[in-house]
């Protein structure tokens, strides 16, 4: 499978599972992500990610879908007790930070979805495609990085 088509179908994967109502945006990041590096965490890691929605906890502040972004990016570049920070950590979570607010213009959830009444379909579809543009984003960089090879 070629980059772009891994990548497509990454978005379509984390996009997938919001849009069925499954998991909202962090929480269909990590898993999607966990997934794609062929699960090196428990299936309940996806529970970690539980309470970032709505800029964490429906504060509307960061970004669910950046937040869980994070965490997926801890998936490979994290560290355990005792180990030195892996040098790639800061430097790609401040990177995703720096392109969805690029895009966005802003990584406040509250910001980015002030334009919609929250129950409405159209602010869940700009949530949706938000999510999925956090876990294509990082498995493109995880495809360059050849931390995934498919």
């Amino acid at each position: 499978m070629d980059k772009k088509q891994f990548v497509d179908e990454v978005r379509s994967i984390a996009e997938g599972y919001f849009e069925r109502g499954e998991f909202f945006c962090s929480e269909a990041v990590v898993k999607t992500i966990n997934d794609v590096l062929d699960k090196p965490f428990d299936e309940n890691v996806t529970k970690l990610a539980s309470g970032f929605p709505v800029g964490i906890g429906k504060s509307g502040c960061v970004c669910g879908a950046i937040s869980g972004g994070v965490m997926a990016l801890g998936m490979v570049y994290g560290r355990e007790h005792g180990q030195a920070m892996q040098e790639k950590m800061f430097p790609m979570s401040a990177d995703l930070h720096d392109h969805i607010k690029g895009i966005y213009k802003s990584t406040c959830c509250r910001v980015m979805t002030r334009n919609f009444e929250f129950a409405s379909p159209e602010r869940k579809a700009h949530c949706i495609k938000i999510t999925g543009e956090v876990a294509a984003y990082i498995a493109e960089k995880l495809y360059d990085e050849k931390v995934i090879n498919k």
